[in-house]
């Protein structure tokens, strides 16, 4: 047998030793951990997101990850208990979707990374260190933004030019004093009266009506709130129920039925944090992943129910929304 062929023969017995040795080898399976606060009907466009994300990236459940995930349906109270189940079932990385599930997470843990949406500030929080270097197991998508509560504010009197008393529904969290503040100022450019309303559970929220009807509202405007999001049927058809043209600070309150939002893109939020997710998984700490703000922003308006509320939006502000909902 020439040398030329032994050559040949040994590098193709190679080939098929190495090609064996790689087929052999298991797939790496990862097991995230997600915390939701609301139901799996409520959150379903939520976690479809979040899951396309991962999807985008490569990953197949089942067969290189598992998605754990835990429902507070609504009773905040559950989330520490909730978190710390997580934690025991040692997941790789928590995905959390607003700043209540983001403490009880912090809380239970602080070795397992946690990727974060839905937050307002998380250095006043003390999530993390700063936006550029989180600096611990925490980091992921933030909703700073509030200048977007003055811009609701303002397409609200375009669309409802009349309205004059408009009561606003807010939820604490470590950025309430400054949007609070900076909507409270556009409310005075615009010569509007603001209500401040606070809901702090889905308990409160039959007392909030009551002092919006008392009060003769004559529309409705929202924070960004887990609460609100909890409950946003029950806040969309009160306000339908009762006329009353109302502004959200989540978009999917208008696919609920709501009038009109102007808020960031969850679609996009939800599929940043897979991309977190990812990095964290192929050995990225959180610490040295900088926290991003969402750069997507949409005007969304349904004409359906301003149809059955009774009320006519102007062309100008229709010619403005991303999107009509008819």
């Amino acid at each position: 047998m020439s040398k030329k062929i032994l050559t040949w023969l040994s590098a193709t017995v190679f080939l098929i030793t190495v090609s064996l040795a790689d087929a052999q080898q298991p797939v790496k399976f990862s097991r995230i951990g997600m915390l939701v606060n609301g139901t799996p009907s409520s959150h379903k466009f939520y976690v479809d997101e979040f899951q396309q994300g991962l999807r985008d990236l490569g990953y197949v459940e089942g067969k290189n990850f598992f998605l754990e995930i835990r429902y507070a349906e609504g009773k905040l109270d559950r989330l520490p208990e909730l978190a710390r189940e997580l934690v025991q079932m040692n997941v790789e990385v928590i995905f959390t979707n607003a700043t209540p599930g983001t403490v009880a997470v912090k809380q239970a843990t602080a070795t397992i990374p946690i990727v974060f949406t839905g937050v307002g500030d998380p250095v006043a929080a003390g999530f993390v260190k700063s936006f550029a270097k989180p600096g611990g197991n925490l980091t992921g998508i933030s909703i700073l933004s509030p200048d977007l509560g003055g811009k609701r504010l303002e397409l609200l009197k375009e669309a409802i030019p009349g309205v004059t008393h408009v009561a606003l529904l807010w939820s604490p969290s470590a950025s309430t004093a400054v949007a609070l503040k900076a909507t409270q100022a556009a409310a005075d450019a615009l010569r509007l009266q603001l209500q401040s309303l606070e809901v702090r559970s889905p308990n409160d929220f039959t007392g909030v009506t009551d002092a919006i009807l008392k009060r003769r509202a004559g529309a409705v405007l929202t924070n960004p709130s887990p609460v609100l999001s909890t409950i946003r049927t029950r806040v969309v058809e009160f306000a339908t129920k009762n006329r009353l043209p109302a502004m959200y600070a989540n978009l999917q309150f208008v696919e609920a039925g709501g009038l009109m939002a102007y808020a960031h893109s969850s679609a996009d939020a939800y599929r940043r944090a897979a991309v977190y997710v990812d990095k964290i998984l192929k050995g990225t700490k959180p610490a040295d992943i900088p926290v991003e703000l969402p750069t997507k922003v949409e005007f969304v308006i349904n004409l359906k129910t301003a149809k059955q509320i009774g009320v006519t939006i102007p062309p100008n502000v229709l010619a403005r929304a991303d999107k009509v909902i008819r």
